[in-house]
Parts: C-alpha cells; structure tokens; sequence
C-alpha cells in the first residue's frame, strides 16, 4: 500500500512521545525544530531529554500510562523496544483516530517519519515506506551533495514576495512562467556567492519587469586543480550539471568536461583575455548559463582573478568556484 506524502504543521499543537532514549531524543529534537509542544512518556530519560524537560521544552507525563493522554495529543511517536506495549499504544491510538509511528515497526505504523533534506523554508523528504530506511539515509546523503545550502534563501524570496508576485501578475500561467525563468536567471547564482543583497536587487528587478523580463543567463567560474575530476567541489559539479555553455582550458584532459551535461554546447577557452571575456558575457547576455573551467585555480589569482570583476562590471552575475590543487 502506497503512503500519501503530506507536510504536516505541527506548530503549537501536542505530539505525545512514548520512550525515553536515543532515538526518542532524536524525534522529540525533530518535533521541537517544527514548533509541537512535545510531552514525553518514559521510565527514564537520557540526557537531552532531561534537559528539555528542565528547560520547559518538553513536559514529562509521570506514573503509568494512560490512554487518555492521546486524546489531546495530534500525533503519537513510540519509541520502546516493548513490541507488546508499542501494540497497544497503536489500538489506543488508532480507537482516537490518531495517528501512530511506532519506530522500526511500519506494520503498527500509521505514519512515517522520512529521511529530510533541510534547506527551510524548502524542505525534500525521503521514504521507503518503513521497507528499506538505510536506503532512504542514502538518498539524503546523495541530495545533501547536490542541494546547495542557498536555496532556502531562494524560496525565502518566494515567501517574502508572495504577496507583490500574485499582485503583479495574476494569472497562473504569468506566474508559472515568470518562475521558471528566475529559477534559470541569475539570482540562484548570486546566492551561491553570497550575494544576498545583489540577488534581492535582480529579483526586485525581475519582479518589477514582470511577464516582460528578459531570459537572464550568468557565469560560473570553475578551477578544476589538476584535473582530475575526484577533486572537483560539489559546488563545481552542481555547475557542470546545468550547464548551457561549457568553456574549458585546453590544458585540461577530457575527464572534467565529460562530468557537464551532456546536451550542452561546448567552445574551447580563447587564450586572449579580452576575447575570453567577450565570449563569456555574450553568451551570458543571451539568457545561457556558462561554466568556464580552467586547470589549477586560475579564477582567484592574477591575471585570471579580473574576470569576475570585468562581468559583473557587463551586468552578468558570476560565480568563482575555487579549484582543489594536491
């Protein structure tokens, strides 16, 4: 039986959690991060639960358990190694329709907790359905590579914007479009550098233009050390991999390259500077999303080290990845 996906909204609202060790501490540490008021239920409790509950975080229910307490609890987390006791946790759950994770038991189980990526306000959740949890940590473990930190700020500006984004165009089909294209533009870059107010500026540009904007492309910088493509930053392979452009050193071997998309088109990198440069800010200027790769670091030191400068001076957001160097 397929699970349905949802997102709940726990803040300010009652979980009930059953156990007192790591992994309850675990789950109540997740549920305090989403806002519930956490009471737990355990004949002992290991250290951080101690503290939340000397903090006020957490409240303790003493003595036996007792059945009533799920009544004004949303949810029920168990978190015993009694199979029999976590049964009839369950029965007592499922006669309140609550619903009931009971860990490492999705038979008993009305709901899952996921594996999560967090990047708040956006948030990717990973299931196996309780059948196979090592392999959905491997996922996240694979996403936490691939998701750069800087998109929770990006979906911030959607959240901070909302409200002049539906004013400003109105239709969804504006809105769908006009995304896309912000998604694809430079501001993503920008808070990959760390740009936070130039990227608040082109997305208020980008808002002010409307369903007019232009497609907007931008440079990434890429030192690739000694080429060998085991050294590359994660940062740098997130580039390859949504890349339009890809402008690369002839000094390099075929193995860094062969890592960019593959539908993307390819030119070797002018040994002239002024004509490196005008490639660049051409193709950028014409809405492309360019990764130029150099061997060694060349982006950070002179003379290669003007270039991120001589860009941004065109108007073109750009990025300098670091190359490692053994």
């Amino acid at each position: 039986m397929p699970l349905f996906p949802m997102f709940a909204d726990l803040s300010d609202r009652e979980v009930l959690v059953v156990g007192g060790g790591e992994v309850a501490a675990r789950k109540i540490e997740a549920l305090l991060h989403a806002g519930a008021r956490v009471q737990v239920h355990a004949e002992a409790c290991n250290g951080a639960i101690s503290r939340w509950c000397e903090q006020g975080r957490v409240r303790r229910r003493e003595g036996e358990f007792d059945p009533n307490w799920l009544d004004q609890a949303w949810l029920l987390v168990a978190a015993t190694d009694d199979r029999a006791f976590n049964a009839r946790l369950a029965a007592e759950a499922g006669r309140r329709r609550r619903l009931a994770n009971i860990v490492d038991d999705a038979e008993l189980s009305t709901f899952q907790v996921p594996a999560i990526v967090d990047r708040a306000p956006l948030l990717v959740a990973i299931s196996s359905g309780g059948a196979a949890p090592m392999l959905a940590r491997r996922l996240r473990e694979r996403l936490e590579a691939l998701l750069d930190h800087s998109l929770g700020d990006f979906a911030g500006l959607f959240a901070r914007h909302r409200g002049a984004i539906r004013q400003r165009l109105p239709q969804l089909i504006q809105r769908r479009r006009w995304m896309e294209q912000v998604i694809d533009g430079p501001v993503p870059v920008l808070l990959q550098a760390g740009e936070q107010e130039a990227a608040e500026e082109a997305f208020q540009d980008a808002l002010r233009r409307g369903p007019e904007m232009p497609v907007a492309g931008s440079v990434v910088l890429v030192g690739a050390g000694s080429g060998d493509p085991g050294l590359l930053t994660l940062k740098a392979l997130r580039a390859l991999n949504q890349v339009d452009l890809l402008v690369c050193d002839a000094a390099l071997g075929p193995a860094v390259p062969a890592l960019a998309r593959r539908d993307a088109a390819r030119l070797a990198m002018p040994v002239d500077d002024d004509a490196r440069l005008d490639l660049l800010a051409r193709h950028a200027g014409a809405g492309e999303r360019v990764v130029c790769v150099g061997a060694g670091d060349p982006f950070r030191r002179p003379p290669g080290d003007r270039l991120p400068r001589q860009l941004a001076e065109r108007g073109i957001a750009c990025e300098v990845i670091a190359g490692v160097v053994p």
